[in-house]
């Protein structure tokens, strides 16, 4: 394969996992700001989101209605979801020989979906079917590559693509919420701290699958170690970096060859999977997701290198 077309296809889901991502952390922004008052917990949705400092840049004072129009349809934001589906539908049309026609109509489907909701600026009241809408339409576009693409190298970089976004989101989620969410630490294992942690557990939808692994009652340490440890949530550190080892191994039997990228991704993977969740609050949850987030964006680099992406 040409490393132009892994390229592209590679970009194609993260902009699409980005695109899904960044709606699941506007509705988070919106269930936080019910149980505080002000526009701090868009400061820090918005840091979550890596587009803070373009937000401060372009815009300046924070409210609930700049903070949502930037991470939703500012074209000056290359994070917004409008720029991510325009950006995935880009890189499509580069790959477009390497998709079947359902991925194709429905990564097409998605970007003019998109442009007819954000062809005006968002209300309130029509948001929470805004944002279902495009999860919907990502999801669309994932099912068809999971029900009609072949299982090769194709299929291998989309779905490294998907999951490094993925991890990466999951672990800037549970970073802000511990570092910079709470006001101060005589709110950990309060109510408000409670809260908090359900709204994480809903921006990443896992509220469900945590009540079935640990009942009904929230703390910090079961949710934290949900989201890092356990291999049977889709969105978890553990199982993202579990699935990036198994497609670039995929990857290593096809080509014969294997490439520094695989000896980081074993490495992070084992790092997951050799610590229990009370040595990482012991270490520090915070310098622990720093460390992480540090792996896996060293991975993504690897990756562009090893695959020679833009040769």
């Amino acid at each position: 394969m040409l490393g132009k077309t892994a390229n592209g296809l590679y970009w194609m889901y993260r902009y699409l996992e980005r695109a899904e991502n960044t709606s699941r952390l506007i509705e988070t922004g919106q269930r936080i700001g019910l149980t505080r008052s002000g526009t701090m917990e868009w400061g820090s949705v918005m840091q979550t989101a890596g587009v803070a400092e373009g937000y401060a840049a372009y815009r300046g004072e924070v409210t609930q209605d700049q903070a949502i129009d930037w991470m939703l349809r500012d074209t000056d934001n290359p994070s917004s979801v409008a720029c991510a589906i325009s950006e995935a539908r880009q890189n499509a049309r580069m790959v477009r020989t390497a998709l079947t026609n359902d991925v194709w109509e429905a990564m097409n489907a998605c970007y003019m979906r998109s442009k007819d909701l954000f062809a005006r600026k968002v209300s309130e009241r029509d948001l929470p079917n805004v944002l279902k809408a495009i999860r919907q339409r990502t999801a669309l576009v994932r099912g068809a590559t999971h029900g009609t693409m072949l299982r090769n190298d194709i299929y291998d970089f989309a779905r490294i693509g998907t999951f490094l976004e993925r991890a990466d989101n999951t672990a800037r989620i549970l970073d802000v919420k511990y570092y910079v969410l709470l006001p101060s630490v005589f709110a950990v294992g309060s109510t408000i701290d409670n809260v908090q942690w359900e709204t994480i557990l809903r921006s990443v939808s896992a509220s469900g699958g945590y009540r079935m692994a640990y009942g009904n009652q929230n703390n910090a340490r079961d949710i934290a170690k949900f989201l890092i440890l356990d291999k049977r949530m889709p969105r978890s550190l553990g199982f993202c970096v579990s699935k990036i080892r198994d497609n670039l191994n995929y990857l290593a039997s096809d080509y014969d060859t294997r490439l520094p990228a695989h000896d980081i991704a074993d490495q992070l993977a084992n790092r997951l999977s050799s610590h229990d969740i009370d040595e990482i609050f012991e270490y520090g949850l915070h310098e622990y997701i720093q460390s992480v987030l540090n792996a896996i964006g060293e991975l993504g680099r690897q990756i562009e290198q090893d695959y020679r992406f833009y040769v």
